[in-house]
């Protein structure tokens, strides 16, 4: 492939966010909405810092690696300097005006009236000083240690005994955002509303604390450490107890990324780059506040015009009518979208089972649950009822390994059979299957999904399902459940396509039959929308496609290391990225196949992780009906002309702009959906 053929995943990844925070950028989007999508951004960039960024630095002390993976963390470095530059413009120049105008200001401890002076102070005794421990730091005879992603205050003061000495001392505070809201609202009177950093409020009490000084300047600082497990993920040996015993370095890894505000002494900044053993790489100039993650919990005030429009739950007639959803899906195959129809349907499938003396297994993966899931409340009271429960728990879905836990301890103590992790492969697939005996013989009911089995994610992620009878599908699940529960090894699949076994050949041959087909001169075309696209074989298949005259179109939300557009390489590949109210989630892939096209739905974004490293199905849309509407939910985000943008190699993520009629496709999939027969009007 020639130089430009592959984009790198980290610069890709960061245009993603930057994607995000264009949603914070724009003026349609509700205002109290765009503080939220300055909190997704600042915590998907926490997460990339903790995994990504830690991932590469450990590429330094590797003698052939070294070099480029410093290149790479000097790519990163002033990427995201650009985008953080933007960050802040877009809080303190566009949000924070518009806020005021709307009667919502944020003041900090140099704007306050003596009625809110008073105020502040007695909410920092009363609420505050309890939480305060302030330390001073003595460089070299003190080994200080901050705790990940933990808010910090950092003074510089002099001896007020000694005012003409230009010598410094230095301390630090830990804001206490755990234990404590980060936004104080101060009192006010009518429509007019004032609110406080935490941040501010404690430093305006901070010369009561540190009577003998004068502050000469108070900054922000956090840490980032490195979030990896690094567990033996091997076969011997407890996995359960070896992610136990690893989850509390979580908090104690080596430092990836240290935020200090940048108008920060550069004198004081060297001191604290010696005092906390960091380097030059560590260290990322941003403002003065951090984790603004804290913005999911900012007040609303009760002013719901400042926030999207509540978007009713639809309801599937046809399902709501049934006596039974196993005699439904006997007699056909049912959709599900989310966000926009009801996840109560997965939770009925469940349930209906626990009260069902017909069913006689269930068996289920489970990679990321909600905390009370009902889920899992459905699974036990189906174990403790006497059901045969088989569960596969993936313990090492990073930051949901403690919820899993409790999810598979709770699970065992009601009787189910549950499987923990498979040594150096992660269950990604998202499958439920339920047997019953039927006259003696045991049938099998299907729900295959692109999302996790989480009620939480599900209100805001977009994910499509299926209710199948399907029996082939039955009988490619049961050999991979007995892969996951027994490692029975040699397993053959004829239905599905399961990574790592025939996921990546699958596709392949799919894209084959594009290619012959264009050659023969007949309509070929190719549609996937994923997550990420990143695996360079799967590229590279991509590539021979589109020159042997394939049309190719890809929706990909996230990382895209296909570069597109380019002659003689990608000019029939065009990429587009939807960044909107809901999280697209959902794999489709679509196939031309000779005028008689395929439809598969599954788990699996084209990574290398998911085709080589990861248990993923994706499966076909058999139901002709289900097939069509599909492919009109498909069309509407080709259509899309608000929230689109089109990717390229210079990461400029322009907004699509076509047609004279407006189709933001989160909206236009929501009426489509509406509109159909299945769906009566929302209750």
């Amino acid at each position: 492939m020639p130089d430009n053929a592959l984009i790198d995943r980290e610069i890709s990844w960061l245009s993603f966010n930057y994607r995000v925070l264009q949603e914070a950028q724009d003026k349609r989007t509700p205002l109290l909405e765009r503080l939220k999508f300055l909190a997704i951004y600042s915590s998907n960039l926490d997460e990339f810092y903790r995994v990504r960024v830690a991932g590469i630095k450990h590429l330094l002390d590797d003698q052939n690696e070294s070099r480029s993976a410093r290149r790479l963390l000097k790519d990163i470095q002033r990427t995201v300097s650009k985008y953080l530059d933007a960050f802040g413009h877009t809080f303190w120049k566009e949000i924070k005006p518009l806020l005021e105008e709307e009667g919502i200001f944020i003041v900090d401890e140099k704007n306050l009236t003596t009625e809110q002076e008073k105020f502040v102070q007695e909410y920092f005794e009363e609420q505050v000083k309890f939480f305060i421990q302030p330390g001073l730091m003595a460089q070299g005879k003190i080994a200080h240690f901050l705790k990940n992603n933990v808010l910090y205050l950092i003074l510089q003061l002099s001896n007020k005994n000694k005012p003409n000495s230009n010598k410094y001392r230095y301390a630090f505070i830990e804001i206490p955002s755990t234990q404590l809201s980060r936004f104080v609202e101060i009192p006010s009177a009518g429509d007019t509303h004032y609110v406080m950093f935490l941040d501010d409020l404690i430093r305006f009490n901070l010369p009561d604390i540190f009577i003998g000084y004068t502050i000469k300047g108070i900054y922000s600082v956090k840490l980032t450490r490195d979030a990896d497990l690094y567990i033996e993920d091997e076969f011997s040996g407890s996995i359960l107890k070896k992610i136990r015993k690893s989850l509390h370095r979580r908090d104690i890894g080596q430092a990836s990324r240290f935020l200090y505000d940048g108008k920060m002494p550069t004198p004081m900044l060297s001191y604290l780059q010696t005092c906390f053993n960091l380097n030059a790489a560590d260290m990322v100039r941003g403002g003065r506040y951090h984790n603004f993650s804290a913005f999911f919990r900012f007040p609303t005030f009760n002013r719901s015009d400042l926030l999207y429009e509540p978007m009713e739950t639809l309801n599937i007639s046809e399902i709501d009518e049934a006596d039974s959803m196993f005699k439904l899906i006997r007699k056909k195959d049912l959709f599900v979208a989310y966000p926009y129809h009801s996840y109560n349907y997965i939770i009925r499938f469940l349930n209906e089972a626990v009260f069902d003396r017909s069913v006689t297994e269930i068996f289920i993966t489970l990679y990321r649950v909600a905390d009370n899931s009902q889920i899992v409340d459905a699974l036990c009271r189906a174990a403790t009822d006497g059901i045969k429960v088989n569960v596969f728990v993936e313990l090492k879905a990073r930051f949901d390994e403690v919820s899993n836990i409790t999810a598979s301890e709770r699970l065992t103590e009601a009787g189910a059979n549950v499987r923990l992790s498979i040594p150096r492969i992660k269950v990604h697939s998202k499958l439920c299957m339920i047997g019953r005996n039927e006259d003696g013989v045991v049938h099998y009911y299907t729900y295959l999904a692109t999302g996790n089995f989480n009620e939480k994610t599900s209100k805001i992620y977009s994910d499509l399902a299926i209710f199948t009878y399907n029996k082939g599908f039955a009988k490619d699940l049961l050999k991979l459940f007995d892969y996951l529960m027994n490692q029975n090894e040699s397993v053959q699949f004829k239905n599905l396509w399961v990574a790592p076994f025939n996921l990546r050949s699958s596709v392949e041959n799919a894209i084959d039959t594009e290619i012959e087909s264009a050659k023969a001169g007949n309509k070929s075309y190719i549609i996937m929308k994923m997550n990420s696209l990143e695996d360079p074989k799967m590229v590279n298949k991509l590539y021979q496609a589109s020159q042997k005259g394939v049309k190719i179109k890809l929706i990909v939300r996230g990382i895209c290391c296909l570069n597109p557009g380019v002659k003689g390489l990608s000019e029939r590949i065009e990429v587009i990225s939807i960044v909107d109210r809901f999280l697209e989630h959902s794999r489709v892939f679509i196939f031309a196949n000779n005028g008689d096209p395929k439809i598969y739905l599954g788990s699996a974004d084209l990574m290398k992780r998911n085709l080589y490293r990861r248990v993923e199905i994706l499966f076909p849309v058999e139901n002709p009906r289900i097939k069509e509407i599909i492919q009109k939910l498909i069309d509407l985000q080709l259509s899309d002309n608000v929230k689109a943008r089109r990717l390229t190699a210079d990461f400029s993520n322009e907004y699509v702009k076509k047609g004279k009629k407006a189709i933001r496709s989160q909206y236009a999939v929501y009426d489509f959906l509406k509109a159909q027969k299945s769906n009566p009007k929302p209750k």
